[in-house]
């Protein structure tokens, strides 16, 4: 149970999948046995093949970069050695997949470029011919037969270093994208139960939603009774994101949270007011300085300036 548990975490390809790629590529059961015949042609000439893959590989600077470390090229000379042998032992199942899956993310995960990967799939079919020439000097019907099963597994195998590349690109690039929301967006804690939230640049729905949980989890765990959201750095709003944050401010209040919003530029006031949202349970004041004095009022604080004066009775002395 546990080796399958460990398959399917390595692959999420089903059999049906990879039968319909097999059937895609004309890899039938007569490559199979044309592919397991020549299992030990394969191993005689393993180490061979591995070794002038290399030496080949490393005479390039901008592949060579990638193997400077003595440990790790040991490492991958040997996953490739395994790579090779496996390419004529049968079975062409999940398991395979796996195996190739794996073997796709070590050099992933050095940042090899995809060029450079299919580049080796192309060195393994030129040195693969010239050998299987060498093997079948008589019989040269055999070593085309030979080579025809040998580059639909191979064009197989790029499928799944295509997919292992993309999916891990993709997976970077999402979790980039969520800390760049979650540093463009903190929640900061002003004072005892109250909350700041700077919103800087575009919205869309995604970013709204993900404002919104933060918010809520931010007002839990600090306990807090008022929460500024300042949109002084946001160019525009649509619809969606404008009902969001309605919603926001109405699901801050059922924690019991007051909601302030500050710095609504004239255009998006504009555009929430053409839009018909409704606006009645949001408090709006003019710019932040505004929103903290608001939210500091409805906490019972007031600021008191060096002469012993409160702000509000400052301001009319200096009228």
């Amino acid at each position: 149970m546990a080796d399958r548990e460990a398959l399917q975490s390595e692959s999420s390809m089903s059999a049906d999948e990879v039968e319909r790629r097999k059937a895609f590529l004309g890899f039938t059961d007569d490559d199979v046995r044309v592919l397991e015949g020549v299992n030990d042609i394969a191993t005689h000439y393993a180490d061979s093949m591995i070794e002038d893959f290399y030496r080949h590989l490393l005479s390039f600077d901008e592949t060579r970069a990638f193997f400077t470390d003595p440990e790790l090229l040991k490492h991958v000379k040997n996953m490739q050695k395994l790579y090779f042998m496996r390419l004529t032992q049968g079975h062409y199942d999940q398991e395979y997949v796996a195996n190739r899956i794996r073997i796709g993310r070590v050099h992933e995960r050095v940042g090899l470029p995809v060029k450079s990967y299919f580049g080796m799939y192309c060195f393994y079919l030129r040195a693969v011919l010239e050998r299987l020439r060498t093997e079948f000097a008589e019989s040269p019907e055999q070593a085309f037969s030979v080579f025809n099963s040998l580059m639909k597994l191979t064009f197989f195998d790029m499928g799944l270093a295509i997919d292992t590349y993309i999916a891990s690109r993709e997976q970077t690039i999402q979790d980039q994208q969520e800390a760049i929301r979650e540093l463009s967006t903190p929640v900061l804690l002003l004072r005892p139960g109250l909350l700041l939230l700077p919103i800087i640049g575009v919205i869309d729905s995604l970013r709204a939603r993900q404002l919104t949980e933060q918010l809520l989890r931010s007002i839990r765990d600090n306990r807090a009774r008022v929460v500024v959201i300042d949109v002084t750095g946001v160019p525009s709003v649509d619809t969606k994101v404008a009902n969001h944050l309605v919603q926001t401010v109405e699901a801050a209040r059922l924690m019991g949270t007051t909601s302030i919003v500050s710095g609504i530029a004239p255009e998006i006031a504009q555009t929430m007011v053409r839009l018909a949202i409704d606006l009645r349970r949001i408090r709006t004041v003019g710019d932040l300085q505004s929103g903290i004095e608001e939210a500091e009022r409805l906490l019972g604080y007031t600021v008191v300036g060096i002469d012993g004066k409160a702000a509000g009775e400052a301001n009319k002395g200096a009228a």
